[in-house]
């Protein structure tokens, strides 16, 4: 079995890391990290290039690959993974139906949604209700982190530090290469 976790990883961070670990002791199979080159839903302002290198640094344990799809049910259409366990947070699975072609991706991967505790169930489960294959989802308790790529992309631009929200070699890398920071600085 393959277990997928999928992302822009702009950039990635201890939130991201902790998911695959307990992913992976969930599940016991290893995760593959799929870097999304060009996502459909959402702006990057890096690179594939370089959000890729900061997830092998974020992952170096790890497979890591460029996801060349803009949408997940393409990547699963590819045909590379059969029947692969698709990770993804409590939060992407509420937005799960706008997803392109929701009832492609669930026959095509199983989803494991990484909720924590007091998540309101009943938000899951409304999305769960309208599933062809509701059997196919699969929910797990993760202990919450509250960091998000967009509050560290904030602190590196506002000149903060960023040690306690990403794994070091992601840190010492943003800083080499000066990413995410204000023009002029």
């Amino acid at each position: 079995m393959t277990t997928l976790l999928g992302g822009t990883f702009n950039p990635p961070h201890n939130g991201h890391v902790a998911l695959a670990q307990a992913a992976e002791e969930r599940f016991a199979d290893e995760v593959v990290v799929l870097v999304a080159a060009r996502p459909g839903h959402k702006e990057v302002q890096l690179d594939a290039d370089t959000r890729l290198a900061l997830t092998r640094a974020a992952f170096p344990d790890r497979e890591v690959e460029l996801d060349p799809y803009e949408r997940t049910v393409d990547l699963l259409k590819s045909g590379r993974w059969s029947d692969p366990l698709f990770v993804i947070g409590a939060d992407e699975f509420c937005d799960f139906l706008t997803w392109k072609d929701p009832d492609g991706v669930i026959a095509r991967a199983r989803l494991a949604v990484a909720t924590r505790p007091g998540y309101p169930r009943e938000r899951l489960q409304s999305v769960l209700d309208r599933l062809s294959h509701p059997d196919r989802v699969q929910f797990f308790e993760i202990e919450p982190l509250p960091i998000s790529s967009e509050d560290i992309r904030e602190r590196v631009a506002r000149g903060e530090p960023i040690d306690r929200f990403v794994p070091p070699a992601v840190a010492e890398l943003i800083d080499a290469r000066g990413l995410y920071r204000l023009e002029g600085t």
